[in-house]
């Protein structure tokens, strides 16, 4: 954002020099980039006033003219300028002036003629790089006047390097506010009368994509005088802030939005066809820009149409057809609030970023479009003359912004500042953001002004508080830690100690972005409602994430375009659920998540290398719940997951409650993700592996132990766990060890159901047991099977 102090200083007075107010602000955290002078060093240039201009007789391109400085005799001057006439007031370097660059004005002959000074350009004086002609000053400007005071030209532009969140420092408006809070002293808004309704005409509005566009507001102005000129003033306001004049319609809007912060478009009325409907995109719909560059348009891109079809991209770039020339007689002028998610990333789709866009995309105040309308319709009659229609408001309450309250705890406050601001300060500078708080109980809650986005949380609160106090305000103070020992709880396992584990089962560690691409994750979690970013680095990073699964998907995929052959990767990490039932309506949930791609094993002369399988991530995570001594509490059961396969993948249980997935990425979605063959993924909650059970010892059996098989046949739908789980409860103290070591299904066996081939391991601690007390013991076991499951025993 580039300013001009002289502007800002009719917005608020700070008393502050150029400098002092450069650090002020970057020291609150607008950091200022630079400043510059907006015109050369230069003296003895005076406003003149062209009295006679002539042919010089012996130069086709030079005139001769007669110039009133104000003094007792008019002075000759030669110019070579193709806009020098006769009733110009203009720019003169007077003889004994000293230009930009040390550049000095002497008297001298031109061809003959005598010239007693030089016409000046806006290049000659500092103020641009190139100009087509002498400066054209205002009729009213009196001769004589010092030019630097009379164009205001002892201002500097100051030059701010804002971050995304605070957008609402996009303007002058913006930045004066920023200063009054920071010098706690009024703003003063400049005030200017509401153009007189003096048509009745109407273009019809309909807003269709209401969540994208809550308010559009359109008027019509006709009977315009394209023929006028923008007064310098303007021109000069403009030019400071890095914008260049281009008719006197485009400046007000442009002048608007550098004033006020709302960017605003002027349709050709007599372009339009039919009315105005502000409504996504058909996918491929044609639209030719201002610039003349035709784009084929997607259907999540909004757009202003008529019956005729799209005729601008919503807050990003208007449309050539119904683009204002010097032709137009009428405008419908829009001032409109876009949501930031319904721009952002719309504009570097197409190749393309502009003010407008840069603006929505960060999130404009939703209450500042009735002023903006009445503000660029005042200038715009000021200016141009015309008719002036009223506002047709379309407006959608429901889906308008709504700001929730936010509370400040004193505790939290003095925590993370490590400073105590005194309660009245504190409420002061809440006060002066226009936070409006009230304070009960020790802790201050407020409401953020239409015009702040970036303040939803606790967090920012305490940040808007110390940038205002001023972090130079805040003494250095070494922090005092307490030199207690930690507590030791041998139920908790260390998360480091299951990093080691999976890097000792050959895993690298992967660390991804918390923010991923939402077309990816969809096709993972297509049912999952994600957290959207405000302000996303780009479209490919702008949801939060529901699982490990899309980010080391996407490891995997950089991979193996990298020629990588065994890919074993895992990550811990949060992921972030909606739920309305916890503080800030997201549930973060610390994961373990694994992938496993490519071979399972390098290929040797003792060995072929094999595909990685469902059955090799799943010794993992056998490995991983041995470590917690709590094997019981989990129970594996077949997944209806929609990003995993079928067949292939099982939901973990803990305690009753699903905790994690496992399983081989469904096929369908490998080639939509990228992946090259079969890819094996798991997710669980740390929480369950870190909360271990305590093993107990127990005395070792010097008797010898007996195996025993058994082959159950159940249903297909009954869980082999569930069946190894029951048989621990029945099976007695004499039960040591039970396995499962097959799963059958075929000849032999009906359909619909399978065999169980289940190995049974008992002992005693203090005999050898006998054969009839082994045998009854697994009859127990298998009658106990059959009746629980409905089961047989195989042949």
């Amino acid at each position: 954002m580039k300013f001009s102090n002289e502007w800002l200083q009719t917005w608020v007075k700070p008393g502050l020099t150029n400098e002092e107010l450069a650090h002020q602000i970057t020291m609150a955290g607008l950091e200022v980039d630079g400043i510059d002078a907006v015109a050369g060093d230069f003296t003895g240039i005076v406003v003149g006033h062209v009295v006679e201009c002539g042919q010089h007789p012996d130069a086709d391109k030079l005139q001769v003219t007669k110039i009133d400085i104000g003094a007792e005799e008019l002075i000759d001057i030669v110019c070579g300028a193709s806009n020098c006439r006769a009733g110009l007031k203009v720019a003169v370097a007077t003889v004994g002036a000293v230009l930009p660059g040390d550049f000095k004005i002497k008297k001298a002959k031109l061809r003959g003629q005598p010239s007693f000074g030089m016409l000046c350009s806006e290049s000659e004086m500092g103020m641009a790089e190139s100009a087509d002609g002498i400066i054209e000053l205002p009729a009213d400007a009196v001769p004589g006047t010092c030019i630097r005071e009379f164009l205001g030209l002892d201002d500097v532009t100051i030059e701010v390097d804002l971050t995304p969140n605070r957008a609402d420092c996009l303007s002058i408006a913006g930045i004066a506010r920023e200063v009054g809070v920071l010098n706690n002293i009024a703003v003063t808004v400049p005030e200017w009368a509401n153009a007189t309704e003096t048509s009745a005409e109407a273009v019809s509005v309909t807003v269709t994509a209401t969540e994208q566009c809550p308010r559009y507001l359109g008027r019509v102005i006709s009977n315009l005088d394209m023929s006028a000129k923008t007064p310098l003033w303007m021109v000069e306001r403009l030019r400071r802030c890095g914008t260049r004049s281009i008719d006197p319609i485009v400046d007000v809007t442009n002048y608007v939005l550098l004033e006020l912060g709302q960017p605003m478009h002027a349709f050709d009325l007599a372009t339009l066809t039919g009315a105005i409907n502000v409504r996504l995109a058909n996918q491929d719909e044609k639209l030719t820009l201002l610039d003349g560059n035709e784009v084929k348009l997607n259907d999540n891109t909004l757009v202003i149409a008529d019956d005729s079809g799209a005729i601008a991209m919503a807050g990003i770039f208007g449309g050539e057809k119904t683009g204002v020339t010097t032709a137009t007689n009428s405008i419908l002028l829009e001032s409109a609030f876009f949501s930031p998610l319904a721009i952002t990333g719309r504009a570097r789709a197409y190749g393309l970023h502009t003010d407008s866009s840069h603006r929505f995309e960060r999130g404009v105040d939703f209450e500042l479009q009735y002023q903006a309308m009445e503000r660029a319709t005042q200038l715009i009659v000021d200016i141009c003359g015309g008719e002036v229609a009223p506002v047709v408001d379309v407006t959608t309450e429901a889906t308008l912004p709504k700001h929730a309250p936010i509370s400040l705890r004193r505790h939290q406050l003095d925590k993370v500042i490590g400073f105590h601001v005194e309660d009245e300060k504190v409420t002061d500078i809440l006060n002066t953001l226009g936070l409006a708080p009230t304070f009960e109980n020790d802790t201050w809650t407020v409401t953020s002004p239409s015009f702040r986005f970036d303040i939803e949380v606790e967090v920012d609160l305490i940040e808007e508080v110390a940038r205002v106090f001023g972090y130079n305000n805040i003494p250095n103070v070494a922090p005092v830690a307490p030199l207690k020992m930690t507590n030791h709880d041998e139920a908790t396992l260390p998360v480091r100690r299951i990093r080691d584990l999976m890097v000792d089962r050959g895993f690298q560690e992967a660390i991804t972005y918390s923010f991923v691409d939402p077309k990816r994750q969809f096709l993972l979690h297509p049912e999952a409602d994600h957290l959207t970013l405000p302000h996303p680095i780009s479209i490919e990073m702008s949801v939060m994430r529901v699982s490990m699964f899309t980010g080391l998907v996407e490891a995997v995929v950089a991979n193996q375009k990298r020629q990588q052959q065994r890919i074993r990767l895992f990550e811990t990490g949060l992921t972030f659920i909606k739920d309305e039932s916890v503080e800030n309506g997201v549930l973060q949930v610390p994961m373990l998540g694994a992938i496993i791609a490519g071979t399972a094993n390098a290929e040797s002369w003792t060995q072929e290398s094999k595909a990685v399988d469902y059955f090799d991530l799943k010794g993992d995570l056998d490995a991983l719940l041995d470590q917690t001594c709590n094997t019981d509490e989990f129970v594996l059961k077949r997944a209806s997951h929609p990003g995993l396969h079928p067949g292939q993948s099982a939901e973990i249980f803990y305690a009753g409650r699903l905790v994690g997935h496992i399983g081989a990425i469904h096929p369908s979605l490998e080639k939509k993700l990228g992946l090259n063959g079969s890819t094996i993924i798991l997710e669980i909650e740390l929480a369950t592996l870190t909360a271990r059970k305590l093993p107990q010892a127990a005395e070792v059996s010097k008797f010898p132990a007996n195996r025993r098989d058994i082959a159950m046949i159940v249903k297909d739908a009954v869980n082999a766990g569930d069946v190894l789980n029951f048989i621990k409860k029945v099976g007695g103290n004499q039960l040591v060890g039970i396995n499962l070591f097959d799963v059958y299904q075929g000849t032999g066996v009906v359909e619909g159901h399978k065999s169980l081939a289940i190995s049974l391991t008992l002992q005693d601690i203090s005999r050898t047991l006998e054969e009839k007390e082994i045998s009854e013991a697994v009859n127990h076991i298998v009658e106990a099977i059959s009746s629980e499951f409905n089961a047989s025993l195989r042949d």
